[in-house]
């Protein structure tokens, strides 16, 4: 079995959550996982929404001051396409009812891991490495997060222990990543392909200023993964760091089979709104082999 993430729409760490518990992953088993990093602060919105009329599952993390935040980058990068710089970008999606699935409150000394601490690598590692998830989640977790500051400390021109990141080292980050982790471990697929991965295009502001989308770090885990990109016509960011990042730690197989059934399907629709639908689509695939004549 094959494990293929469908980009059409670009990837987001939300996005890959979100598709990969529509495609099967077991939720109880990823909000144990998320107990066990004993973080606090957020609240975890699960639900069934619909882009277009596709209709899947989306997932966000909402922080306690009621942010949902798009972008991860460092030092207190939020990268909102701003309306004032591209008049055609996406629109956040209108508030709805959401199932509140779990609310983090460890307020102990000791685990009182607050979105607003600028964390590096070693901290997050060490979130990680103390929580009770799988080993096999562990390493998956780490390596995306390997890929993010790779490409943060080059985007700076710093090393990656100079970075001290305050969004990737923040809950909603860690949760994101992690719960990648957790839902990749869960499924048990080793075998990983992507599609060419569409990104749209115009600006994005940040903390140092307007820049270009696709962002410098998403550029810098292209080029160091070797994944496929398309530009298209869409004037908005559409891949983010940890989407790329996602991509770039699981991706194992360069193309699909040529022939193939698919066992199964799983929508992680986004938050924003595009002329094509905002989800992501992964697949489960079997190779079938056609019979000798």
């Amino acid at each position: 079995m094959i494990l293929y993430f469908e980009c059409f729409s670009g990837i987001s760490g939300d996005m890959s959550v979100a598709s990969l518990l529509d495609l099967g992953a077991d939720k109880q088993v990823l909000l144990d996982a998320l107990d066990s990093l004993n973080i606090d602060g957020y609240k975890l919105e699960i639900d069934t929404s619909s882009k277009c009329g596709i209709f899947g599952t989306s997932f966000n993390v909402a922080l306690a001051d009621g942010r949902h935040p798009d972008y991860i980058g460092e030092n207190d990068h939020y990268h909102h396409v701003s309306e004032a710089v591209d008049e055609d970008s996406s629109k956040a999606e209108e508030e709805k009812d959401t199932e509140v699935e779990e609310t983090q409150n460890n307020k102990s000394e000791k685990h009182n891991h607050s979105h607003h601490t600028h964390r590096n690598l070693a901290d997050i590692t060490k979130i990680i490495d103390e929580s009770g998830i799988t080993d096999n989640a562990k390493t998956i977790a780490k390596s995306i997060f390997g890929f993010i500051a790779r490409a943060e400390a080059k985007a700076h021109n710093k090393t990656m222990n100079e970075i001290h990141f305050h969004e990737v080292g923040a809950v909603d980050s860690i949760v994101d990543v992690v719960s990648v982790a957790v839902c990749i471990d869960n499924i048990g697929i080793s075998k990983i392909a992507a599609s060419t991965v569409y990104e749209g295009t115009g600006f994005v502001q940040c903390a140092h200023g307007i820049m270009p989308v696709p962002v410098p770090a998403v550029v810098n885990i292209f080029q160091e993964s070797g994944l496929n990109m398309r530009i298209t016509e869409t004037r908005s960011e559409m891949v983010t760091p940890t989407g790329a990042a996602v991509l770039a730690a699981l991706v194992n197989i360069d193309e699909l089979p040529n022939d193939f059934k698919i066992v199964k399907t799983g929508i992680g629709v986004g938050q924003k709104d595009f002329p094509n639908a905002n989800i992501l689509r992964t697949m489960l695939i079997e190779e079938t082999k056609k019979k000798a004549v």
